[in-house]
């Protein structure tokens, strides 16, 4: 029911006063000056937010940030301007060796016979421009393997080819928005098992070199462009694309298209006269600069020998929507807990850095190259780029640590979508639940009281755990991001909610303080060396 303003106001102000008391109270384990600092961490960032005027003003105004592209390099300059503005130190950005940049101007994609009608699609990320405008007949060649070429040999030219099987309408097993139950948490708390299958990364280089294969040969057969079906149904696209290495990049036009426009589509040419398409891209390909750059800004710790703490969250996104749950709540987080320690104008024992990733999207690029710069180096061959690379990083062995190895004393990310952080993932690494735990207590209250020993994938944490570094993600309530933010023309400001995001930046703020000052510190996973295959006896289906 409604809350009259009077009792509203009561609520504020009892949560204000438990919030200073819990982070004064003698019985928490930070001294108390870090209670001190925490309870005006908690004011700040609960009373006088900036994380969602900050998050209007990078999606709304900037927009998406694909690495490399010029509106990621606007974004860049926006976020520099920013931190400096709050007060950090050394602020600058570390290029590392990326690929070719690629700005999309506009597009548009329509059904024109058997009558017109405007189609959901998106082009897909670093496929050329359309000279003009397109118009053929679809025919529909399901390819997902160079063995299926043969098949469509002399059949595809002047066409626009249909390359995905139809599949059929998906139904939803789950709800669409979920908030984590304590049970759901604690199925989170199992072991991961490490599994080692030499044979998965050739399988990985291939699957992703594939798409760059078809383009090649549809050019060659005289076929004018490619659709292929979207993954998620609900009229959503995504438009990620891997073929960003000069001289590489596809070979033709590459749309991604609506599945229910798709499967229309298929239905028309099974059924009569092959519809026809009109197709306009203007994009553009820069190779004036073929590096990307990760954002770097400090609050200077007073002990040069104690180390840094560091927080991160990659800046870069796909181009359906605004980057917004993707990872521009994570980006906010850390412009936003920069802020409130910064406010502080204490200096904490430990220099605090912050990062904004780049080409975390198109394999970890950027948090690899900076450890590569900083922390440790892999035996990788320096002239394989791309998803060659990454794949070969992951496996190469020695690990030689660097001068800044020891130096890193906990690493926090956020990639997860905007939903509220619960805990943390522990990683497998039993000896630091005891000090999290600790830094975690003060937030209790706000719901972050949870640990699990379970990993979390796919974000710029792991290869920090790659190396046997202590760099943790945030358990996160997933809200509407697997179902159907995450990559998708839907990630906008829109999906993030503004109660999630204060919570989450207070958090962040809170353990990077306390782990910058305490006299602790997080244990260190073994240094990883060569592991054994874990099935040295399997055998792979050629067919895979």
């Amino acid at each position: 029911m409604p809350i009259s303003h009077a009792r509203r106001l009561a609520l504020t102000c009892a949560a204000s006063l438990i919030a200073l008391c819990v982070c004064a109270a003698p019985a928490q384990a930070a001294p108390d000056s870090d209670n001190a600092a925490l309870a005006r961490i908690i004011d700040e960032g609960m009373n006088r937010s900036e994380a969602m005027t900050t998050a209007s003003a990078l999606m709304d105004r900037i927009g998406a940030r694909l690495t490399n592209s010029e509106n990621h390099r606007r974004a860049e300059a926006w976020a520099m301007d920013l931190l400096k503005k709050q007060g950090l130190a050394n602020v600058h950005a570390e290029p590392f060796e990326f690929g070719v940049g690629w700005n999309l101007d506009s597009y548009s994609v329509a059904m024109v016979s058997p009558r017109a009608l405007p189609l959901t699609a998106i082009p897909v990320a670093w496929s050329p421009p359309t000279a003009g405008t397109l118009r053929a007949p679809v025919s529909i060649a399901p390819m997902s393997r160079e063995e299926h070429f043969a098949e469509w040999k002399g059949k595809l030219a002047g066409r626009i080819v249909l390359v995905s099987l139809p599949g059929q309408t998906s139904e939803s097993k789950g709800p669409v928005f979920e908030r984590y139950t304590d049970a759901q948490i604690a199925e989170l708390d199992t072991y991961t098992k490490p599994v080692f299958d030499p044979d998965a990364a050739a399988l990985q280089v291939r699957n992703r070199r594939f798409q760059g294969k078809l383009a090649a040969f549809l050019k060659a057969e005289g076929a004018l462009a490619m659709v292929k079906i979207s993954y998620r149904d609900g009229m959503l696209v995504h438009g990620e694309g891997y073929d960003f290495q000069p001289g590489q990049t596809l070979a033709l036009p590459a749309i991604e298209l609506a599945q229910e426009d798709y499967r229309r589509l298929v239905r028309l040419a099974k059924t009569g006269a092959a519809p026809e398409l009109a197709i306009t891209v203007a994009a553009r390909y820069d190779e004036t600069d073929l590096r990307a750059d990760n954002l770097v800004a400090e609050i200077p710790g007073s002990d040069p020998k104690a180390g840094y703490v560091m927080a991160g969250a990659h800046f870069d996104s796909w181009i359906a929507g605004d980057g917004a749950s993707d990872n521009g709540a994570g980006s906010v987080t850390v412009i936003e807990a920069a802020r409130l320690i910064a406010k502080l104008g204490m200096k904490p024992k430990r220099t605090i850095r912050f990062v904004l990733w780049s080409g975390e999207e198109q394999g970890l690029l950027g948090s690899r190259a900076y450890i590569d710069q900083h922390l440790a180096s892999r035996p990788v061959d320096p002239a394989l780029r791309g998803i060659d690379s990454y794949v070969a990083w992951r496996n190469a062995f020695p690990i030689t640590p660097k001068a800044e190895y020891g130096q890193l004393k906990a690493y926090f990310n956020m990639d997860n979508g905007s939903g509220r952080f619960r805990g943390i993932y522990t990683e497998g690494n039993l000896g630091a639940d005891k000090l999290l735990r600790e830094w975690l207590t003060p937030f209790d209250m706000l719901g972050a009281d949870k640990l699990v020993v379970s990993k979390t994938s796919g974000t710029d944490h792991v290869f920090m755990q790659a190396i046997g570094l202590p760099g943790y993600q945030f358990i996160q309530d997933p809200l509407d991001y697997d179902s159907r933010v995450h990559h998708t023309n839907l990630d906008t400001v829109d999906h993030m909610r503004a109660d999630d995001m204060r919570q989450a930046a207070v958090v962040m703020a809170g353990m990077l303080w306390q782990a910058a000052n305490s006299d602790k510190e997080l244990p260190r996973a073994v240094l990883p060396t060569q592991p054994a295959p874990t099935d040295p006896f399997k055998v792979r289906d050629p067919a895979q």
